[in-house]
């Protein structure tokens, strides 16, 4: 009886092991991470993730955005990452079949970090100070997007958020990185709607756009409630820090 035990033991092990094999994460057919070339004059056009038509884009990227990217988050708050950080961008080129989902995309992309630039993290809660994007009172007055309807109506800058496909975390992500703040993605609402949000920011920051938003557009706060039907409500807790634990300022592999 014992024997037979330790046969049924060992098949359920293998079993097991191929499962896990099986469901290892796809990786992408081919891919290029390198050095993005230094930039040209005074600006730097700065793409922090497009997937379209089966090729994967990421250009002049800090290690902090293609982890934001990889994982999903919204702001560098949520990286503790090494002091080069800011000093060295990344260009990234990947291809895999166009139905490839965003999960899939993501998880194909940490892989490709770990072993372009064997990049190690661990995870820890910290408190953080951050605003919630939530939905309103009287509910969102969001549209949801149409299938046909797969075009980007130009570039998002600060002041202005305009696109016929975003998912409510993108659109916490843009914020964060035009208002420099933590903003985190509470409305449970899933899927892709029509975005189209204008504001006024705030003018202790820099704006990115020259020609600047109409000084009578309401504040970020109103604006969201307004013309989204969501609020933002500022928060302190916490939240799930990525801390780098090693990281490579040269890529290897391509």
């Amino acid at each position: 009886m014992r024997p037979h035990c330790k046969l049924m033991t060992a098949g359920i092990v293998a079993l097991c092991l191929s499962k896990v094999f099986a469901q290892a994460p796809p990786r992408f057919e081919v891919a290029t991470l390198k050095l993005s070339p230094p930039p040209e004059g005074d600006s730097i056009n700065i793409n922090l993730g497009k997937f379209l038509n089966g090729r994967l884009t990421l250009s002049n990227v800090t290690l902090k955005d293609a982890i934001k990217f990889a994982y999903g988050l919204v702001s560098d708050d949520l990286i503790s990452g090494p002091d080069w950080n800011r000093a060295v961008r990344f260009d990234i080129e990947a291809l895999a079949p166009p139905e490839t989902s965003m999960t899939q995309i993501h998880l194909m992309t940490r892989d490709l970090l770990a072993e372009r630039l064997h990049l190690i993290l661990r995870r820890e809660q910290r408190t953080v100070r951050h605003l919630a994007l939530v939905a309103g009172k009287g509910g969102a007055k969001l549209q949801r997007a149409k299938a046909e309807d797969a075009g980007n109506q130009g570039p998002q800058v600060r002041g202005r958020i305009v696109h016929n496909q975003m998912p409510m975390n993108m659109l916490a992500t843009l914020l964060s990185r035009f208002e420099r703040q933590t903003i985190v993605d509470l409305t449970g609402l899933d899927g892709l709607f029509e975005v189209k949000l204008e504001w006024a920011p705030d003018r202790a920051l820099q704006a990115e756009d020259l020609s600047g938003p109409p000084p009578d557009r309401p504040s970020l706060f109103a604006a969201v409630q307004q013309q989204l039907g969501l609020k933002l409500e500022a928060r302190r807790g916490p939240l799930e820090v990525l801390v780098v634990e090693q990281a490579s300022k040269s890529p290897e592999g391509n």
